[in-house]
């Protein structure tokens, strides 16, 4: 059985995009493999963090995973904060990250373009965090974005560097998860690229019903097909692509028919996929509002999660202080 260590942000809400590509994957790989998830609230603090915001956040993502289907009974999920033992790791693996091979990180280089008012250590270090997250529980896989996967290639780096220094086989050098297939990449309703926060072009899983259907209605299209089986417009083929992901195959033969022979009628096509995106959401939605405002379900979930992350955690870095020479007297 693979270990397998899942980051969440702890800021925004989870989109459709969230759901519909790694979440459902979440849900079923968490009975196959020993599952790790927790919610990056350290990760957080290296850019300008609203202490006002900060917990709120946690509380709001932490209920919408469980919602989605993150089972606390099968898999361990803990809030980062609440594992001491990562700080302490992360120290540790410091010793053996060099300056030069963090500045050049793709991941640093942005973060100092777009906050050059905070270039923080943390930043700078933020790839050897994301190690310690790893390798406090060695994992084996790993589910990361191409924005990621930098970093997970520094985690292997930085476990093949003190396998090597100190002559062990301790860590595993984590590989990437893909859930043995490629994965579905929901579009953003703007007409490119994928659907995100930080392009405001997502249907969140705690939107309303009136809000799905005002942002379906306003997704960018063109002027229509000219001739029969022209090929589609990109920010149509995007739409397509979400109607694949929420609606029944009829339906989308219908529309891709409607298409080819030129009768198409975007407005139609939109109110079909809202009223989809609907039949998703919803259920979660109504969860996700249930497991909010149950504080003493969401107060054992996170106790126990961070009793179960704490006791892996404690192992790893005992056996790590040991390697190192960190002994009692």
């Amino acid at each position: 059985m693979e270990t397998v260590l899942s980051g969440i942000r702890s800021t925004g809400n989870l989109h459709l995009g969230n759901y519909l590509g790694a979440l459902k994957n979440y849900v079923k790989m968490q009975h196959e493999n020993r599952c790790f998830f927790f919610i990056a609230d350290y990760h957080s603090l290296t850019t300008h963090p609203d202490p006002t915001q900060l917990h709120p956040n946690v509380h709001g993502v932490l209920a919408e995973y469980l919602a989605a289907g993150i089972d606390p009974e099968t898999a361990t999920i803990y809030i980062q904060s609440d594992v001491p033992q990562v700080a302490e790791l992360y120290l540790l693996l410091n010793m053996h990250a060099f300056v030069g091979e963090l500045e050049r990180t793709a991941s640093f280089k942005e973060k100092i373009r777009k906050h050059p008012d905070n270039v923080n250590a943390g930043l700078l270090t933020y790839p050897v965090l994301m190690a310690a997250d790893i390798l406090l529980h060695r994992a084996t896989k790993v589910p990361v974005g191409k924005d990621q996967e930098q970093h997970l290639e520094m985690t292997r780096r930085f476990a093949r560097r003190f396998n090597n220094i100190y002559g062990v086989e301790y860590f595993p050098e984590s590989m990437p998860y893909n859930f043995g297939a490629e994965l579905v990449k929901i579009p953003g309703l703007d007409g490119s690229g994928k659907m995100g926060k930080s392009e405001g072009n997502g249907i969140y899983l705690a939107d309303e019903d009136a809000a799905i259907r005002k942002k379906v209605m306003k997704a960018v299209t063109d002027s229509g097909p000219t001739e029969p089986d022209s090929p589609m417009t990109e920010c149509v083929r995007n739409i397509f692509t979400i109607l694949e992901a929420v609606s029944t195959p009829d339906t989308v033969d219908y529309f891709r028919e409607q298409y080819a022979t030129c009768r198409i009628r975007y407005g139609d096509l939109k109110k079909q996929l809202a009223e989809d995106i609907i039949r998703v959401v919803a259920p979660i939605r109504e969860r996700i509002k249930d497991i909010y405002n149950d504080s003493a379900y969401l107060s054992k979930v996170v106790r126990e999660g961070g009793e179960k992350a704490r006791e892996s955690a404690s192992e790893t870095v005992a056996e790590v202080r040991e390697i190192m020479g960190i002994r009692p007297f």
